[in-house]
């Protein structure tokens, strides 16, 4: 602020231009509350799930000589998979001390008083509880899959202390470019031979589906040769059409993968796919017959790439009530809080996963359910303030 000396001996006052508020006051008190404790429970969290892993890992490290350079990639590599469950957590933990603090001090109470609802005060909150939930998706969705799949990739070579990967029989792959499904029965130890391969490749430019099956198949780069093959053709309504024999034929890998990427359970696991690729694995799981069990988990896990992150969301619409109802107790309360009913919220998951996979269930409503039932009782905790 400035002051003139004019005429009349007056002085003409002249204010300096306010800059913009990004936030209005009550959100940015709020968030000024909110992101302290969420950062250290999110670093806390991972750093929990870090020395987890580590002292799991130390027995390569202490008896069994694997290199230190090689643990410390797996571990590092390993935590991000952790993010679906830390920012939850984080919402949670945040939420229930940064309002249980201003429950403590009577600011929620004098805000009320001062007639502002409750709804317009939790709004900060459920705003960055959605923010968190996009964050959580996005790590989990592009990044997990590949340091889950790095991770895995190194823990073998600390296993195995070689870079190729152990082989696994009765796999399945699916190449996304081409739509084709691979089976393979059993592999040599060459790493390069295989038994019992068939190849599904669905319809593309006619009206057949074809199956191509062969008792023997090698891989040389990117090619795997099958011999003695046969090719069955069928109608668009399942009746078999023909059958033609060849003595080699020559099909792509998928992606041009090599030997040890076709054979490896790293690349068949869920965990290294993201949502799109888990999708098309799943569907041609089913277009080749392959159901029970593992496709119930396959399907579960598909759903849980995006149930899992919105628990972010649905952390802060169970803290806030929970905040707000025993806030003057103290922080030690909330710390308790959040475990108990991150606890519970994990039970519902292990619980409702479990009827999933036996199919008592539907995959997704096993995979949302735990979702479904903590919102609800949030949301009628929080209309229950409101009044």
């Amino acid at each position: 602020m400035a002051a003139y000396y004019g005429v009349g001996n007056r002085f003409y006052v002249r204010t300096a231009p306010r800059k913009p508020r990004v936030l209005p006051i009550l959100d940015a008190y709020i968030l000024r509350e909110l992101w302290p404790p969420f950062a250290f429970a999110l670093g806390a969290y991972l750093l929990f799930w870090f020395v987890n892993i580590f002292f799991l890992a130390a027995d390569y490290v202490i008896n069994k000589g694997a290199p230190l350079f090689l643990v410390l990639r797996f571990l590092i590599f390993r935590v991000p998979q952790a993010t679906p469950q830390a920012f939850p957590f984080a919402c949670l933990f945040a939420t229930l001390m940064a309002f249980g603090r201003l429950m403590a001090d009577n600011e929620i109470t004098a805000l009320r008083t001062s007639g502002v609802p409750f709804r317009r005060i939790v709004r900060l909150p459920l705003i960055a509880g959605l923010l968190a939930f996009g964050a959580s998706w996005w790590i989990n969705e592009h990044v997990v899959p590949a340091s889950t799949d790095l991770s895995t990739r190194t823990f073998y070579q600390i296993v195995y202390k070689m870079q190729t990967l152990p082989l696994e029989p009765n796999i399945f792959r699916q190449d996304p470019a081409t739509g084709n499904t691979f089976f393979v029965g059993n592999v040599d130890p060459d790493g390069k031979t295989m038994h019992a391969v068939m190849i599904f490749q669905p319809s593309r430019t006619s009206p057949f589906q074809q199956v191509t099956t062969a008792e023997t198949a090698q891989i040389a780069g990117s090619v795997l040769t099958l011999y003695d093959a046969s090719i069955s053709r069928y109608k668009p309504n399942g009746d078999f059409d023909f059958e033609t024999h060849e003595h080699t034929l020559d099909v792509g890998l998928p992606l041009a993968e090599t030997a040890d990427k076709f054979l490896s359970s790293a690349y068949s696991d869920p965990y290294t796919m993201d949502s799109k690729r888990l999708r098309e694995d799943i569907n041609a799981r089913k277009a080749t017959g392959q159901g029970g069990s593992d496709l119930a988990k396959r399907e579960i896990t598909l759903a849980q790439k995006l149930a899992y992150p919105f628990a972010s969301f649905i952390a802060v619409l169970i803290a806030l009530p929970l905040a707000v109802k025993f806030g003057k107790k103290g922080r030690t309360l909330g710390i308790a809080l959040s475990i108990v009913v991150l606890f519970v919220y994990y039970v519902l998951g292990a619980m409702a996963a479990a009827f999933g996979s036996n199919n008592a269930l539907d995959p997704y409503v096993a995979a949302w359910l735990p979702n479904v039932i903590m919102a609800a009782a949030g949301g009628f905790l929080i209309l229950s303030e409101d009044r």
